[in-house]
């Protein structure tokens, strides 16, 4: 020092002498005043370095003891004077040997002196001053460094905690060759305070737990993962990008990282998905940057790839970076040691953990591509499980690692194992997760890798035991996406599938209960059609018609109303429009045996609904060929009117109303004619009348209605004996309980008396006639005026079949009825039609 700078120092002590002496007063103001003094004596006058160092070694020692004041004020003084004179003098680390254990004391203890929070903040904050400027002079502090920090780290004021954790990675930078020895210390309380409720001070937590790793053994990695990976899931940004951060410095400069590739790569890799571009943009370039100075230092072992392998795979998924041949290397030769982790964590509870696993498969498979091949067993257990997520994400990012296998691994290899899970479906897995895992899988590979095991994939989506043995929408979906893949890669390949594809939409759209499900299946039909250039669907029926309906008859003997084959008819029927008349020869043997009375009744009673609903636009299904009625005598005699036969009880009068509905639509919907219904007349009618007496209200307007069509297809051509037989019953009805059942009777009647033409003898069969006028001019009188208006209009019909016998009867009952308005017009209109005649 120089000899101006000596006396200066000299004088400015002097000066502070009796300052000092105050210090030591009792009265806290005047000890307040001193330290005021001093620091207007010393800092605030600008004195130089030189000088401030002379000072600060006379005054360390008081401004030591004033921390103990009682006066929290003085110790604030002394606190921010003593990190004025470290900033300010050229040797701080002269005050180390008494300033480290007076901070020790005070902040390292059992328990903290210092109950001021502020100040607390205060003396740590030099403590980092004291790092910042002193550096390695505070080797042999170690002990008191981390005595003092393993309490701070974990204070109580959020505040204290961010200072400490500044302060450990600065003296861990500065002391790195002594700092590893007592490094570990730190470890826990550092995880003790990475949870904390504020952002900021998990971030600054996770920086220092980057240096201690970093600068320490290395050995407490295993002890750090686990809440370095929780905090991929925090919700601030600067956390995630922290740990971001600190992970991939690991991975470039942690001196054992070799040996934590396996257990670093994973948070790295995770933070490629992340929601922020920024952290994601981070962690790429962090990774690569780390596969990089991997493949600088192995660049012997990689030369050969180096010079060969730098073409990505043909199928290499649009618009992603290919990772650098060190990254890719480096996932390679650690994925044994990930996947079964993966396998494990993709089943957690924490709904988190498994999107983050299922984003990080998906990253490793990127890398993997075709080393993938030696997993696929353990990878495709783990999609079939996973798949099952009720979290959408992880089931999206499932099926695009399931994609990545379609693209890396040969279809020959991953068919093996797919196809053989589809037939011996895992008990741990749900039954639709393969055929959603094949669908995916099928997705990322190419039609013309695909095209030599079609038929392989069509003979097994086929079978009874995949494509029929579940009825849950989301398994009939996969089985349908499952077609569409494979109709939208191989295109007109799929000709030579065509039969087994459309035996698969068949059972969907039978199976399915759902609308939307239905729809998208016949919008695959008409794509099956398309791959083949046929116009229609019906053509496209046509061409497959003789193999879906011995399809069908192979099982037929073992049909009841649950089994799916029932439906697959319903479907084939329905849906092929004309085509369906064309294979009558092979339909009607089928039929036969599904309606024989012996069979389930339930599955009948759907039969004849589906055959109802053809035999309505007859011309259009069964009698498209006009050639139904060459075994219109089968379906009379053999199909219809053996299930019209009476038998006791409901499920037996249910059969008889759907049999019923059958024989109305047949003789609605045009498909037999007048010449046809009349040869058979006398076996019709007797079934049909005895239906008349059914206890089912709708069985009884059924056989109404029949008989309505039957006398107006054929009633003017009946033998009269024949026309005799069919009025008495129905004649019954017009008492029936229900009135809609009437109603069809009086019009069933007006057709009847329509019926009788040139070859009715009216005076032969006159006690006909006036049994029929009797009861009519019975109902003329109903209370119900619409009854009246009807039996009023069959009466006027009548009127010319024996005009004398019906007035004799109308004025018989005339004088009887409550309104004989109505036997005065029908009088009245007898008389007009004499008169029209004479």
């Amino acid at each position: 020092m120089a000899a101006g700078e000596e006396r200066a120092a000299s004088e400015v002590l002097r000066a502070l002498a009796r300052h000092l002496n105050c210090l030591n007063e009792d009265s806290k103001t005047t000890r307040k005043r001193a330290l005021e003094a001093i620091k207007r004596e010393t800092i605030d006058k600008g004195l130089s370095s030189g000088v401030l160092q002379d000072v600060f070694t006379c005054l360390l020692k008081s401004l030591l003891k004033c921390l103990s004041d009682p006066m929290e004020r003085c110790r604030e003084t002394a606190i921010h004077m003593l990190g004025d004179f470290i900033r300010c003098v050229p040797q701080p680390e002269d005050s180390l040997p008494y300033l480290m254990p007076a901070l020790t004391q005070r902040l390292g203890g059992k328990e903290i002196l210092e109950p001021a929070e502020e100040l607390r903040l205060s003396m740590v904050e030099v403590l980092t001053l004291t790092v910042e400027v002193c550096g390695r002079h505070l080797a042999p502090y170690l002990d008191d460094m981390m005595k003092i920090l393993q309490r701070t780290i974990v204070d109580p004021f959020p505040d204290v905690k961010r200072e400490s954790c500044k302060c450990t990675v600065h003296f861990a930078k500065s002391v790195p060759e002594h700092f590893h020895m007592q490094a570990e210390s730190l470890v826990k309380p550092l995880m003790q305070t990475i949870s904390h409720q504020h952002s900021r001070v998990r971030v600054s937590t996770i920086e220092a737990t980057g240096a201690v790793i970093q600068y320490g053994t290395g050995k407490n990695v295993d002890d750090v993962l686990s809440h370095l990976a929780q905090r991929l899931f925090d919700d601030s940004p600067q956390v995630r990008k922290a740990v971001t951060v600190v992970v991939g410095d690991w991975l470039l400069h942690l001196r054992d990282r070799y040996s934590y590739f396996h257990k670093l790569i994973p948070l790295l890799l995770s933070s490629l998905s992340d929601d922020i571009p920024e952290i994601s943009q981070l962690a790429a370039d962090l990774w690569r940057q780390t596969g990089t100075l991997w493949e600088q230092e192995n660049e012997d072992d990689l030369k050969d790839k180096m010079d060969f392998l730098l073409t990505p795979p043909d199928l290499y998924p649009a618009g992603v970076e290919r990772p650098g041949l060190g990254c890719r290397e480096l996932v390679v030769r650690n994925l044994s040691n990930l996947l079964p982790a993966l396998a494990r964590d993709v089943l957690d509870w924490v709904a988190g953990t498994r999107v983050k696993t299922a984003q990080l498969l998906y990253a490793l498979l990127l890398h993997a591509e075709d080393h993938c091949t030696q997993h696929l067993q353990l990878l495709l257990s783990t999609l079939y499980r996973a798949c099952t997520d009720p979290e959408r994400d992880v089931v999206t990012n499932c099926l695009r690692s399931a994609k990545l296998l379609g693209t890396f691994v040969s279809p020959e290899v991953f068919l093996k194992l797919l196809l053989v899970h589809l037939e011996t479906p895992s008990s741990s897995a749900s039954p639709h997760t393969p055929l959603m895992v094949l669908a995916a899988v099928l997705g990322g590979c190419s039609g013309d890798l695909l095209k030599p095991h079609l038929q392989k994939i069509a003979d097994t989506l086929v079978q009874p035991d995949i494509c029929q043995e579940y009825q849950q929408s989301v398994y009939l979906d996969q089985l349908l996406s499952c077609v569409d893949v494979l109709l939208s890669l191989c295109e007109k390949d799929c000709c030579s599938i065509s039969l087994q594809l459309l035996q698969v939409l068949v059972t969907v759209q039978s199976l399915s209960t759902e609308p939307q499900l239905t729809d998208k299946a016949e919008q695959s039909v008409v794509s099956l059609c398309k791959v083949q250039g046929l116009a229609t669907v019906a053509d496209l029926y046509r061409q497959h018609m003789d193999q879906l309906l011995q399809w069908l008859s192979a099982s037929q003997k073992t049909w009841t109303s649950y089994t799916p084959q029932r439906l697959q008819l319903q479907v084939i029927a329905t849906q092929s429009g004309p085509v369906i008349g064309e294979f009558l020869p092979l339909l009607m043997p089928l039929l036969q045996n599904c309606l024989n009375p012996e069979r389930d009744p339930e599955m009948r009673l759907h039969i004849f609904t589906m055959l109802s609903k053809l035999l309505l636009d007859a011309t259009h299904t069964l009698d498209s060929q006009r050639r139904f009625c060459e075994h219109l005598d089968v379906f009379l005699l053999e199909l219809l009117l053996p299930n019209l036969v009476w038998k006791a009880g409901r499920t037996a009068a249910a059969i008889r109303t759907s049999a019923l509905s059958c024989l109305l639509a047949l003789l609605q919907g045009g498909a037999i004619t007048p010449g046809q219904l009349l040869a058979v007349e006398e076996r019709l009618s007797p079934p049909v009348l005895s239906a008349l007496e059914e206890d089912s209200q709708l069985s009884r307007l059924l056989a109404c209605r029949s008989l309505s069509t039957l006398l107006k297809l054929i009633g003017p051509s009946l033998h009269p004996d024949a026309l005799n037989n069919i009025y008495p019953e129905v004649l019954k009805r017009l008492d029936d309980s229900s009135e809609e059942v009437r109603g069809v009777a009086l019009r069933a009647l007006g057709l009847w008396l329509a019926s009788l033409g040139k070859d009715y003898n009216s005076q032969l069969y006159s006690q006909h006639l006036e049994v029929l006028f009797q009861q009519l001019l019975l109902h003329l009188d109903d209370p119900n005026s619409r009854v009246q208006d009807t039996v009023l209009e069959v009466l006027k019909t009548c009127s010319g079949v024996h005009p004398a016998l019906l007035k004799q009867e109308v004025e018989a009952v005339r004088d009887k009825q409550r309104s004989p308005v109505y036997c005065d017009q029908l009088l009245q209109h007898i008389h007009s039609l004499r008169n029209d005649s004479a």
